[in-house]
């Protein structure tokens, strides 16, 4: 080796250390690229002064570098040192680490190790590391053992693959470095480095499986240790290797889920350790719930986490809502717990330690209290509402708390409730509003009463109006007074009093556009972007409320303020702005084309932009991102870039010791706003129609490149406003209606079998991988919608993968489905989260929906699909499940139509018993479904229309103040009915059914129904008039109601026609009677 290229090599690695002169620092970088990194012998000559160098940080740069030279170019640079010079490092090199005595060098010397090795080890050149390593793992001496287990992790790290075969002799290896006497940095190691092997396990692997399985317990005391003596980075590491083995397919953890969840609880609840490590802690919990459900479910955990949960849901929440705390992740694992599992196992155990915790003196209990119930309520929703009447009076209770922060707590439950419990909310209104709006007058409580009274304005529709002047008349006074934050909230209260008043909002549209002028266009950060941006939704809102006439006169400026706002440099008002967009777009149709040629490029830009070390997305999977996006958590792995490239010229990339976090929060407004941009891009193809063509194809390939997003709101955008770029370029063409069969009998034009199979290709695609439930139904209602459309010839070449969709998801075997800790044999269980209920309801929507296309042709189909979608009807299954499998089952019938005949009596004895279901939403399907049936069958049901009349008479007997659900049900019972005698009215005792029937008209609800109940009357008044005669009065103020223009349309033009020809026909008969009933101005002209 020649000393003066080392000499001179180390004089640059010295000026490079310690010289601040960024002058001097690049021409040194400069001529250690141009004059040494190029030479192979470089590496020889770091090696020497990493041996030699009498300076730390030089040595700790030569280890850096060699370690980059040995990667550069796959090792090409390393492979070109003769080979004797390589043996000769490979000898002494892991000996050089040994004597090293600064830990950082070391660590970085280790890293060369596992970059040699990667060359070396699959080639075999180098039989000599692993029994070094070994013997330096069980040296007597803790640094060499401390040096041998960092370098083995770092080895394994790079080349797992090439160390399989010796997994069990490292098991062994690790069960007693697990223990080590002397050191936690040893203990921690060998965690990291069971980690790394973990994730090469394969699930047929049993044997390796076992083995790690039984360090188990070990290991969680190593994250203890870790905790007790204070070491934040090393808890934060093994935080991160237990993520990462939570979201691994392998049931790695699955013995011991009891225990871990035991220990992160107990760890989230010890206040004498720091705030952030019982965050981490908290963390690791949360993803246990979200990624090892079932084993939770299965032994029933929830009860004893919420206990452990609830004292932290107590303490106090920081100043700054950004920041986390103990509190806000013990919340966070509440809603986890109440989503991700049956709230049959959640909703009692925390109803009674709410009603608890409620009944302290202590006010932070009775907040914390409060809270948890208002994030329970998205998963408990369903469960909850039949037991809202003892809910009501804590919330009642809360609202007039003698404490702030309890009261403020009860704003926030009151919020999440009108979200989920709409119905319920709206009916409380009495009590609600007031008390809201005493506390929006409380400086204390004005900004969570603000935000409690937005939801609930948003819901009031029918009830608002009695409300609306007072309400109005107050917020605006706050919209002049309140500060920042609460002009805010106040502004989006306006905007959905506006969303639920509709027309009945023109009195207050002018002034209160007046006073919200000048917060858009404020172009301060922080708060005053979000004021800016919350006003620009309030407007959009405002336009779909008072409509196009009115709004015009401000729509073009309004343009002109949401396309400042795309120039602000804030992705919160690029959304905004992108929103407003596509409220303009739905208001003003074509009218809002000559805006598209400057609304739709930002919108691409968006699609496009590069998030924050996106283009490093290689260092972290998409599970894992998504998994830490979604959770609020991370690991604690992140990307760092180094100026050196791979074999394919893109930047190498090193996963270091660094937060994620940092990454994610980046990524998170940037992906939010990429959302909103693919969301867009369908509504303003849907609004401007013809207008958007010229980028349709543009827009196409953006939205299929973001279906393997790792964000599953992005993936969810994307495949929403791709089916809807189908479906509108689909309604452009003009098609006649299509006919049901396999066969296309109206064939698509090329450029729309073009768009649909560039469409759904990589949407079958993405479902192979999907692994976020939300964006599976999402898939299979859009799907469904866009079948209904189009017809046949949108699943003309892919019949048999969109059904193989529906079938494994109503099997339970979806990979969003999909659990590593349950065997494939193993039933998944009658008693789920309810949103896994509306993933089984889409992929209903889905089976309805080819059925309807299918027609006859599904019969075949239907023998795989009915047991699927029946077993969801048992009494021990959700009201949604119920529920949804009836309504399937009904428009199933109605798309197959006489061809489901031979199932006519399974079907009917299935709708026997829900018709007498306990709830009248699955009663109404029922209904519904039994109607169908009998009309469509070719079986003569005679004989079962005296019990199926009786099992339909108990519905007809509800008050006018019944339930939506009741009244619903009793609209359905009429249709029923009304196919009875549409399909054999010669078997229907007439005089019996007859006054029931018309005793229940006019329908209330479901207007649907109007189309059988009165092709049964037409039936009867051609075939039986006599029988209807004694109830002409009744008749004809139904018929004049229906025929009210003032009111909404309740038959559709066919009935309506068919309807005033018959009244034409009796007032030939009786002319007096028809124009006392009003329906004079009915009668055709002479």
């Amino acid at each position: 080796m020649d000393p003066n290229f080392v000499q001179g090599l180390h004089n640059l690695l010295v000026q490079s250390a310690t010289s601040n002169d960024t002058v001097l620092l690049k021409a040194a970088t400069s001529q250690l690229n141009t004059e040494y990194y190029k030479n192979p012998g470089c590496i020889s000559a770091l090696a020497s002064i990493l041996a030699s160098s009498p300076d730390f940080a030089v040595r700790q740069l030569a280890a850096v570098e060699m370690r980059k030279r040995v990667n550069q170019k796959s090792g090409d640079l390393w492979t070109q040192l003769p080979a004797d010079e390589r043996q000769q490092i490979k000898d002494k090199f892991p000996d050089l680490i040994l004597a090293e005595q600064n830990k950082l060098v070391r660590h970085s010397a280790a890293r060369v190790v596992a970059a040699i090795a990667s060359v070396e080890i699959p080639l075999g050149s180098w039989p000599q590391l692993l029994p070094w390593l070994h013997q330096s793992c069980m040296s007597p001496q803790v640094t060499h053992r401390e040096v041998g287990v960092y370098i083995l992790f770092t080895v394994l790290e790079n080349i797992v693959e090439g160390f399989q075969e010796h997994l069990q002799s490292f098991f062994k290896l690790f069960e007693s470095l697990l223990v080590d006497p002397e050191s936690i940095e040893v203990r921690i190691t060998t965690v990291r480095a069971l980690g790394v092997i973990a994730q090469y396990i394969d699930s047929d692997d049993k044997a390796d499986i076992k083995s790690f399985q039984a360090l188990l317990p070990a290991m969680i005391q190593v994250v203890g240790q870790s905790l007790e003596t204070g070491d934040e980075a090393g808890a934060r590491q093994l935080f991160d290797v237990f993520e990462t083995l939570l979201i691994l397919e392998i049931p790695i953890l699955g013995p011991h889920i009891a225990e871990l969840a035991a220990f992160l609880l107990q760890c989230g609840g010890n206040r004498n350790l720091d705030g952030e490590l019982r965050v981490l802690a908290l963390n690791a919990l949360n993803w246990t719930v979200q990624y090892k459900k079932s084993k939770i479910q299965s032994q029933n955990l929830a009860a004893a986490i919420l206990e452990g949960l609830m004292p932290i849901a107590t303490e106090p929440e920081p100043e700054d809502s950004d920041d986390d705390a103990p509190c806000r992740s013990a919340l966070r694992i509440i809603d986890g717990l109440a989503t991700n599992l049956p709230p049959s196992q959640v909703f009692p155990a925390l109803r009674t330690l709410i009603q608890q915790y409620f009944s302290s003196p202590d006010p932070n209990n009775r907040r914390g209290a409060m809270l948890a119930l208002g994030v329970s309520v998205e998963g408990c929703s369903e469960y909850m509402t039949p037991l809202m009447a003892h809910v009501w009076p804590v919330i009642q209770a809360g609202l007039g708390d003698a404490d702030n922060s309890v009261r403020k707590a009860s704003c926030v439950a009151v919020s999440c409730l009108c979200e989920w419990l709409e119905d319920e909310c709206v009916a409380k209104h009495a009590e609600l509003v007031p008390a809201i709006m005493t506390l929006v007058h409380d400086p204390a409580t004005q900004r969570s009463a603000c935000t409690a009274l937005d939801a609930l304005l948003e819901i009031l529709h029918d009830v608002i109006e009695q409300y609306l002047g007072l309400i109005m008349e107050q917020l605006a006074g706050l919209l002049d007074t309140a500060p920042i934050p609460v002009k805010t909230v106040v502004t989006g209260a306006i905007g959905s009093a506006a969303h639920a008043s509709k027309e009945k909002f023109l009195p207050y549209f002018q002034p209160t556009m007046d006073r919200l002028q000048h917060f858009l266009v404020l172009t301060g950060e922080g708060e005053e972007t979000e004021l800016r941006g919350i006003a620009m939704d309030a407007v959009g809102t405002f336009a779909e409320a008072v409509g196009v006439s009115v709004f015009r006169p401000y729509f073009a400026d309004m343009m002109k303020q949401a396309f400042q706002g795309l120039d602000m440099g804030s992705a919160r008002l690029r959304e905004c702005s992108f929103l407003f967009f596509g409220v303009m777009a739905r208001v003003f149709g074509e009218e809002f084309a000559p805006y598209l040629p400057n609304v739709v490029p930002p919108l691409l830009n968006s699609c496009r932009q590069a998030e924050h070390g996106e283009e490093n997305s290689a260092a972290f999977s998409n599970t894992e991102a998504a998994a830490a996006f979604a959770s609020g958590s991370s690991p604690s792995s992140a990307i760092s870039i180094i100026d050196e490239t791979d074999a394919n010229g893109n930047p190498e990339i090193e996963v270091e010791d660094v937060d994620l976090d940092k990454l994610l929060e980046v990524n998170s407004a940037i992906a939010v706003e990429k959302e909103i941009a693919a969301d867009t891009i369908g509504t303003l193809f849907a609004a401007t129609r013809e207008h958007f063509l010229p980028f349709v194809e543009q827009c196409t390939l953006e939205l299929v490149s973001l279906l393997t997003h790792y964000y599953e709101g992005i993936r969810k955008s994307a495949t929403d406003s791709l089916l809807e770029i189908v479906r509108t370029f689909y309604d452009l063409g003009n098609y006649p209606e299509w006919q049901a069969g396999r066969a296309v009998e109206t064939p698509l034009s090329n450029s729309v079998k073009e768009l649909i199979g560039h469409s759904i290709v990589p949407l079958l695609e993405m479902y192979e991988s999907e692994d976020n439930k939300s964006v599976v139904a999402s898939l299979c209602v859009g799907l469904a919608e866009t079948i209904n459309k189009i017809g046949p010839a949108f699943v003309e070449n892919h019949l048999d993968n969109i059904c193989s969709i529906a079938v494994q998801v109503l099997e339970q075997k979806a990979l969003c489905q999909q659990d590593p800790d349950q065997e494939e044999s193993d039933e998944a269980p009658e008693d789920q989260a309810e949103y896994d209920s509306v993933l089984i309801s889409s992929a209903g929507d889905l089976v309805s929906a080819l059925a309807g296309a299918l027609g006859a042709d599904f019969a075949q189909a239907f023998g795989t699909f009915f047991p699927l979608i029946s077993k969801y009807y048992k009494r021990s299954r959700s009201l949604s499940d119920r529920s949804s499998s009836i309504g399937c089952l009904a428009e199933i019938i109605a798309g197959m139509k006489n061809s489901i005949t031979p199932s006519t009596e399974p079907l009917l004895e299935l709708f026997y018993r829900a018709l007498s279901d306990p709830e009248a939403e699955v009663q109404s399907n029922a209904c519904f479904a039994v109607g169908l049936l009998v009309e469509n069958s070719e079986v003569d049901l005679s004989a079962q229309y005296l019990p199926l009349l009786s099992a339909l008479h108990p519905l007809f007997n509800v008050g006018p103040d019944a339930s939506a659900a009741k009244l619903n049900a009793k609209d359905n019972a009429a249709g029923a009915v009304a196919r009875l005698i549409i399909r054999n009215s010669a078997v229907v005792p007439l005089d019996q059914v007859l006054p029931v029937l018309i005793e229940a008209l006019p329908l209330k609800n479901d207007y649907l129904e109007n189309r059988p109940v009165f092709r049964a009357l037409f039936q009867l008044f051609r075939s039986n008039p006599q029988s209807l005669y004694p109830h002409m009065d009744r008749l004809l103020a139904v018929f004049a109601h229906v025929l009210d223009p003032s009111g909404p349309d309740q038959v559709g033009d066919e009935t309506r026609a068919e309807l005033i020809t018959l009244i034409g026909a009796l007032n030939g008969e009786d002319p007096a009677r028809i124009q006392a009933a009003g329906l004079g101005v009915y009668v055709p002209g002479p």
